[in-house]
């Protein structure tokens, strides 16, 4: 942006501005101190600076715009006399500064931050106040969320930073290739005043999801059983008791290893619908923070899956927080649920998608504050039951955090690119919100497919 180029009579008015300066300070001579010549040559600089200035490229503001400034009043009145922008008094002789349309007292025009006066010859605009460089850097210019560092400028003299989609956490570039720690749940890069926890699979935790992980065996059977009831709020409930184990990654990758069906989510999968007998190590104590914000004294004991029906067990990855937890968990009861009620030979885009609605109905009744389970859902599916009594799955209310969080697990499961996740789970969502739920799994099970 640039400011205005001003106009003939204005640029006489500073011209005779800075006339009448000069021949005042000739008329004053033998009456007020005379300057040297060192600092009329600098009055002289200052003033021809500030005057090249009001036709100079003007920094942008902070959304990229500037107005063109409204005409000021002349500076110079009828009488000839100087009247300062500043503290709208006379300016007697000696040295005063002409910018910005106006005319000042060097001591006046100061600094829209600092509230000091500006001095140097170059100085930056923001809504039509000055600021020192320096200080209009420190309010204006970007700084990076990890390293806390003005985001510096690339080859080509631009500002260029990534920010995440989501939370718009702004960070240098650098930062994506410098192995700073990711969090493993909100994805939100570790900043370098905070520390974030290491788990024992060398996976990082942010303190914020910290605060609600479920960690252990013992902490995810009442979510276990919430999300039971929220099954049964909508008239699919599991008879069979099917078993949930909390565990690692390495007993999770270890599981999917001798699973002969199903569906992954690669890079990682972070739950397990298992079909097959296996002898799996799930997590039996909380471990607790040691030095370096690690976590030490895990304590695991295996577990023998015995085959009594088509389901053997859930497994879930431990450390993540208890809404992502439960998503994951409402996905894998969902296959569940497919495998015992006699649905067979499904594509992944259909048996994956038809899970991610419902982990997503999950986080939308959990997140929707006042909502018991049922309410959201019954608008979702003719099957829900208008008796049903379920109430919302984490009693109390949540904190501001977690409800962002609860929005960014949806707005992950509404944004995958893969085809059976994210594919998969927009064209499933769509038909169960145009034919309800029950016609949904009714269409699957009689044509392996979604209703259109």
């Amino acid at each position: 942006m640039q400011w205005d180029e001003q106009s003939e009579s204005d640029l006489e008015d500073l011209d005779r501005a800075i006339a009448l300066s000069l021949s005042e300070q000739d008329q004053h001579k033998g009456k007020e101190p005379i300057e040297t010549a060192h600092q009329l040559e600098e009055d002289e600089m200052l003033a021809k600076a500030l005057q090249e200035s009001l036709n100079a490229e003007s920094p942008p503001r902070q959304n990229g715009q500037t107005p063109p400034s409204p005409p000021r009043p002349a500076v110079i009145p009828p009488n000839g006399r100087r009247i300062c922008a500043g503290c709208k008094t006379p300016i007697g002789p000696g040295r005063f500064l002409s910018c910005m349309d106006s005319v000042w007292h060097p001591d006046c025009f100061c600094c829209d931050a600092c509230d000091k006066p500006i001095s140097d010859y170059e100085f930056s605009m923001h809504e039509d106040h000055p600021y020192h460089k320096n200080c209009y850097r420190e309010l204006y210019h970007p700084k990076c969320d990890v390293c806390k560092d003005f985001i510096p400028t690339n080859k080509n003299g631009l500002i260029e930073y990534r920010a995440h989609p989501f939370w718009m956490q702004k960070y240098c570039p650098s930062h994506e290739d410098d192995d700073t720690p990711r969090c493993c749940s909100c994805e939100r890069l570790e900043p370098k005043d905070v520390k974030y926890i290491t788990l024992d699979d060398g996976r990082k935790l942010c303190l914020e999801c910290l605060n609600s992980a479920i960690m252990d065996n013992s902490e995810c059977q009442p979510l276990y059983m919430d999300i039971q009831e929220f099954y049964e709020g909508l008239n699919m409930k599991v008879e069979q008791q099917v078993p949930l184990l909390l565990v690692e990654r390495q007993a999770l990758n270890e599981a999917m290893e001798g699973e002969k069906m199903g569906h992954h989510h690669l890079p990682e999968t972070r739950g397990l619908c298992l079909s097959e007998e296996q002898i799996v190590r799930t997590i039996l104590r909380r471990p607790v923070i040691g030095p370096g914000n690690k976590i030490i004294d895990m304590v695991t004991s295996p577990h023998r899956l015995v085959r009594r029906c088509e389901v053997t067990a859930i497994l879930i990855l431990f450390g993540l927080p208890r809404l992502l937890t439960g998503s994951i968990l409402a996905h894998e009861m969902m296959h569940a649920w497919l495998r015992l009620k006699g649905f067979r030979s499904l594509s992944p885009e259909v048996e994956e998608g038809i899970c991610q609605v419902l982990a997503h109905m999950w986080l939308e009744s959990e997140i929707t504050s006042g909502s018991s389970s049922t309410t959201i859902t019954h608008t979702a599916s003719t099957s829900a039951s208008t008796s049903s009594s379920s109430t919302s799955s984490k009693k109390g209310p949540k904190s501001d955090f977690e409800k962002k969080l609860g929005e960014f697990f949806k707005n992950q499961i509404e944004t995958d690119t893969s085809s059976a996740y994210g594919e998969g789970f927009r064209v499933g969502n769509k038909a169960v919100m145009k034919y309800g739920l029950r016609t949904t799994l009714e269409h699957i099970k009689l044509t392996g497919s979604f209703p259109y």
